[in-house]
């Protein structure tokens, strides 16, 4: 299958309600939207984040995407390679992180097309499915406490094992956000996610102030630029801490499990590079007896296909894992279905991804784009 052509489109979907945590407040989320057009007329479908500028991106990744036209799309892991050496590493850009975001939406693609080429799902190609379905976590929305207490209220009557607070915003309001919605839970399983908020002696008292609301799971209390200090904090953390921003390359996972600096890996197929380097940092997961948890971040409902499929591959694969879409108005997806139903989700095996776009959401994001920030 050869690729014939690379469409690269920036899109802007508004949120539902305000996207409130430690970095601050997002009303909408800006993807790319990657598209390899096969030589049959088959599309593969992916997309990256976009900082720190979804047009700038849009550039890179259209100079980046050139590579593909003319080559198998059974090529693409040496395409990537080639890329990040000729584009890169010959300039003394050694920017793993960055090249990552941008890989990621090309390894979806094509791995997409792939899929569609021998008639095989995508976790088929990563080794097959070790489960039917994969769990993911209630994410809590709310720019109060009593907002986000009805939210908690809702997902626990709608059979959501698993909710997910966002902390690291005020200390005083993290705890009362924390016990008004452990109020409101039960027994429902509870995870927190401060998001690089806290150094290690806040982060220390913040947890001992957490632990009567039998938290499961602090998610990077710490700031991503030193493990070390992730570390401290896991050592003598009666909560489970997990690694998230500070793993976003294959080399920081490894470090993050040989060094016992967090008791999870939270890492996505967004930020290690794509669909295949995600099966690699569950591997170094796993050989340290941890598990990984899936992470999302200001993604649509492509990305959440994606997760998914790597999701029924991985054998060490947690329970609750992180889902986004949702938080938008608009789905860019004609289908599947990507709801989970009391906190699980089991999607059809059909060739690729198995997605089709909803092209007037597609049209109407790429609109809005423009209109904000200019054509690319």
């Amino acid at each position: 299958m050869i690729v014939t052509e690379v469409r690269v489109t920036p899109m802007m979907l508004p949120l539902k309600t305000p996207y409130v945590w430690s970095q601050g407040v997002e009303d909408v989320f800006c993807v790319n939207l990657i598209e390899l057009l096969g030589e049959d007329g088959a599309v593969g479908i992916g997309e990256t984040t976009t900082a720190p500028d979804a047009a700038a991106q849009a550039m890179v990744l259209r100079k980046l995407g050139q590579r593909f036209v003319g080559r198998s799309v059974f090529e693409a892991q040496r395409v990537m390679a080639e890329a990040y050496k000729g584009a890169f590493l010959v300039f003394g850009g050694n920017m793993p992180r960055y090249a990552n975001q941008l890989m990621a939406g090309f390894d979806m693609a094509a791995l997409d097309l792939q899929g569609q080429a021998v008639g095989r799902p995508v976790w088929d190609l990563l080794g097959g499915a070790v489960r039917d379905h994969v769990g993911y976590f209630y994410f809590l929305q709310g720019e109060s406490i009593e907002a986000l207490v009805a939210d908690a209220k809702a997902a626990v009557a709608a059979g959501h094992p698993i909710i997910y607070l966002k902390v690291g915003i005020d200390p005083d309001r993290d705890i009362a956000a924390t016990r008004a919605v452990r109020a409101a839970i039960g027994d429902a399983r509870l995870r927190l996610d401060a998001n690089e908020a806290w150094d290690p002696a806040l982060a220390l008292r913040m947890i001992t102030r957490l632990a009567p609301y039998d938290v499961e799971y602090i998610e990077q209390p710490t700031p991503s630029t030193s493990l070390e200090a992730l570390g401290q904090v896991t050592r003598q953390s009666p909560i489970p801490i997990g690694a998230d921003q500070s793993v976003f390359t294959l080399n920081e996972v490894y470090r993050a499990v040989q060094g016992g600096h967090a008791h999870m890996i939270a890492v996505g197929p967004r930020e290690i590079g794509g669909l295949r380097p995600m099966i690699k940092a569950a591997g170094i997961a796993e050989a340290a007896g941890l598990k990984l948890c899936i992470h999302s971040s200001m993604t649509t409902g492509i990305t959440t296909v994606a997760e998914h499929h790597v999701g029924r591959a991985i054998p060490n694969l947690d329970d609750g894992n992180q889902i986004m879409w949702q938080l938008l108005q608009d789905n860019v997806l004609e289908g599947p279905d990507v709801a989970p139903v009391k906190g699980r989700l089991a999607l059809a095996g059909k060739p690729g991804l198995g997605i089709t776009l909803d092209r007037d959401t597609v049209a109407r994001a790429a609109e809005r784009f423009s209109k904000e920030h200019g054509r690319p």
